[in-house]
């Protein structure tokens, strides 16, 4: 089975409106693509990689549908309108699966992938499936900036209930990412620069706050990660983007209200909004650092009036069209 299925353009339908010489909406703007054809352009590309994959959700004992998160999200990307300023393309390279469980193997083309997508120039935005994919993404990050030559510090901001922080030896799962590269950072004597936003305690065992403390992590409860304490919030963002050279973002959608997001693998009432991770990817943009995202853990079997993808995709459209 081919790790890398390709792109299906017929999940990118919109309605018509007359065009007064420029696309109105992205299902107009977007093609599909594959590693071996990409080409460098003088105009913006965006890489839209989808993680169809929940694997490392059900090892996780977590309720699984976010195989199907990908495409979700794809045809809520379709119908939203073109404000881009300059020429841009976007490029849809498929989905990333997982064949015969083997995850592993899946974290290997996954990481390929992003680094090649980096070399070529272009800016990924990867659709979960799992969180697991935050292993494989940072992987594929940390791989270009090797090759490049370059001892640059990566900043990884997470936006999330949980830290996902769970030792792996009993085998990778959604649960342990960012404990697999805190211990890839110590081997390679590489600094591990971890940010988390929007931790709840009812989601996290004192063992796991008792990791991130040992492991040097930055982090706001979710009590704290409010427009109310932005003040405390932007000193948090700013003091960390100070310590690195890149940024890649992982954004859970758990981490949200089940208010705003109901279709995930962990829905929480307790969640951020909105409005606070709006003001977070302003700073984000502003650092001029930003050189991957991603969005993880839509299940939408679970989810209502296709809310939580709706999210996911503006979330996408409000990055990328600034």
């Amino acid at each position: 089975m081919n790790a890398l299925k390709p792109a299906d353009l017929s999940l990118w339908k919109g309605r018509k409106d007359e065009n007064l010489g420029r696309p109105n909406y992205w299902y107009e703007m977007v093609e599909a693509s594959s590693l071996e054809k990409l080409k460098p352009s003088v105009n913006k590309q965006l890489a839209i990689l989808g993680y169809a994959v929940d694997e490392g959700v059900k090892r996780n004992q977590g309720r699984v549908g976010a195989i199907d998160g990908p495409d979700a999200i794809r045809k809520m990307l379709a119908i939203l309108p073109n404000h881009f300023q300059s020429p841009t393309d976007i490029l849809d390279f498929g989905n990333v699966v997982c064949a015969d469980e083997d995850l592993d193997a899946t974290h290997g083309h996954l990481s390929m992938a992003v680094s090649q997508l980096l070399n070529q120039g272009v800016f990924p935005i990867l659709l979960g499936g799992g969180h697991d994919i935050a292993y494989a993404h940072y992987t594929g990050v940390r791989q270009f900036l090797d090759g490049q030559g370059e001892n640059q510090t990566i900043g990884i901001i997470n936006l999330d209930a949980h830290f996902d922080l769970r030792n792996n030896k009993n085998g990778n799962t959604s649960g342990t990412p960012f404990f697999q590269i805190a211990h890839d950072c110590k081997a390679k004597n590489q600094a591990f620069e971890y940010c988390c936003l929007g931790i709840q305690r009812s989601a996290n065992t004192q063992t796991l706050f008792s990791t991130a403390d040992e492991l040097g992590v930055t982090y706001l409860e979710n009590t704290e990660y409010t427009t109310e304490h932005w003040a405390e919030v932007k000193n948090c963002l700013n003091s960390f983007l100070q310590k690195v050279d890149k940024v890649y973002l992982t954004i859970d959608l758990d981490g949200f209200s089940s208010a705003y997001a109901p279709g995930v693998s962990a829905p929480s009432p307790m969640g951020f909004s909105p409005d606070i991770v709006l003001k977070t990817l302003d700073v984000l943009i502003e650092s001029q650092k930003l050189i991957s995202v991603d969005l993880a853990e839509l299940s939408p079997k679970y989810d209502q009036d296709n809310s939580t993808a709706r999210l996911a995709a503006r979330l996408v459209h409000y990055l990328v069209s600034r």
